[in-house]
């Protein structure tokens, strides 16, 4: 089974499982330099359902989101680290030009059961709207974890050399 897709082999899978009755659930993100952080979020979010579909953001969203020096591995690293996760089924890697509209028409091919956040997502109110849209729940599953991020290890790392 391959568990990296594009979003139109994505939504394929997802509406299979939909057909078999499973619980999808899915989170979106950057997942850069992986952290204690994101694998409790991930775990969590696996828990609430039967398959736990993870949106990988481009490399070109995580310059505009991160800065310039960002990503640290690029989006097809970031799919293989995160494929390798056993309780990640799916790894859907998101186009470079993906505008809210075209997340939003993505979301709704998927009919998730479950949008899983951490507690301080600032897509929680979009996510919200989506979920409304489609009879799904949104999970605040975990708090971030204080001085865990990305940024700042990546920080850490740049005032190293």
């Amino acid at each position: 089974m391959d568990k990296i897709l594009n979003a139109s082999k994505g939504v394929k899978a997802a509406q299979r499982l939909k057909l078999k009755k499973k619980k999808v659930v899915i989170v979106g993100g950057i997942f850069d330099i992986l952290h204690i952080g994101h694998i409790r979020f991930l775990q969590k979010a696996k828990r609430c359902g039967d398959y736990l579909f993870v949106l990988l953001e481009s490399d070109k969203r995580a310059r505009i989101d991160k800065g310039s020096s960002r990503p640290i591995n690029n989006q097809k690293e970031r799919a293989e680290i995160l494929a390798s996760i056993n309780f990640v089924d799916y790894v859907i890697t998101l186009e470079n030009t993906l505008t809210n509209e075209e997340y939003d028409r993505l979301i709704y091919k998927l009919k998730p059961d479950l949008i899983a956040l951490t507690k301080e997502s600032s897509t929680k109110q979009h996510a919200k709207r989506q979920a409304l849209r489609l009879g799904a729940k949104v999970l605040e599953v975990i708090p971030r974890i204080k001085n865990k991020s990305t940024t700042k290890v990546a920080d850490i790392i740049s005032k190293s050399f």
